[in-house]
């Protein structure tokens, strides 16, 4: 018998207004462990207004999120992250004039268990986290093909290893949910596809991904199921071969005339 799926991230009828206006309407959704969850809709259909309800920057107007069974509709970004939420942005953010092993770094800091004093004054137990720590920055570096690039200030380098960085770095986060805001965006298909390995890769770990995606190819190659956001409102989910067939979805996103 097959293992039971284990839904890691749940929204329950989960809605945000703004001005009385719905920018999220009664939206349930899973993201089970082991597997890459897909999100679409058009510009403006509430996805990424949807990622900061579940990262603790908005709060519901309605509805419920849970994390491995405990309800966080209420907890703050940074204890979200702590009890393993991360994500990548849409709009990249990188430490100005950091390296990009300092950028990758960056994502270890909340996993951190050294006090502010042991680190202030470089206690042993804080040079051997910042030893490990470095490691597992580089093992990272290693496994996205930038071990070469270690030293170049991150913003100096292309888009593309720009958002290699961002994934590095809440990868360092180890966490337990990934939300990937649109992490292939200005990429060619080459690029893509090895990033699509990689995510392939984390999900095969028991990390569960939800991606936020426009790239339809990319979709469909890498995601094992759908969700569609049209106006705030879920209209459709399945697998990704059910939902790009489907009527709605292909009058609401893909254009009627298609």
């Amino acid at each position: 018998m097959n293992a039971p799926v284990q839904n890691v991230l749940q929204l329950a009828n989960v809605s945000r207004h703004f001005g009385g206006v719905p920018a999220v309407d009664d939206v349930s959704l899973d993201v089970p462990a082991g597997r890459i969850t897909g999100l679409i809709g058009t510009n403006g259909a509430g996805k990424t207004t949807l990622v900061n309800l579940v990262m603790g920057l908005f709060h519901l107007s309605s509805g419920s999120v849970r994390l491995d069974g405990r309800d966080v509709s209420l907890v703050e970004a940074p204890d979200l992250a702590r009890a393993g939420l991360a994500r990548t942005f849409q709009n990249i953010r990188l430490i100005p004039n950091g390296t990009v092993l300092n950028n990758v770094l960056l994502g270890f800091q909340c996993r951190r268990r050294v006090g502010f004093w042991a680190e202030a004054l470089a206690l042993p137990g804080a040079r051997a986290q910042e030893a490990r720590d470095r490691e597992a920055a580089m093992a990272l570096l290693d496994r996205f093909e930038m071990t070469h690039l270690a030293q170049h200030r991150g913003t100096t380098l292309s888009y593309g290893h720009q958002r290699r960085i961002e994934m590095m770095r809440a990868l360092a986060m180890q966490p337990r949910v990934l939300l990937l805001d649109e992490p292939v965006a200005g990429m060619n298909d080459t690029e893509a596809e090895s990033l699509g390995r990689i995510f392939r890769e984390v999900a095969d770990t028991g990390v569960a991904v939800l991606l936020i995606e426009h790239n339809m190819r990319f979709v469909s190659a890498t995601c094992s199921y759908l969700y569609v956001l049209a106006a705030g409102r879920m209209i459709a989910q399945g697998t990704p071969e059910t939902v790009l067939q489907d009527p709605d979805v292909v009058a609401a996103y893909l254009g009627a005339e298609q």
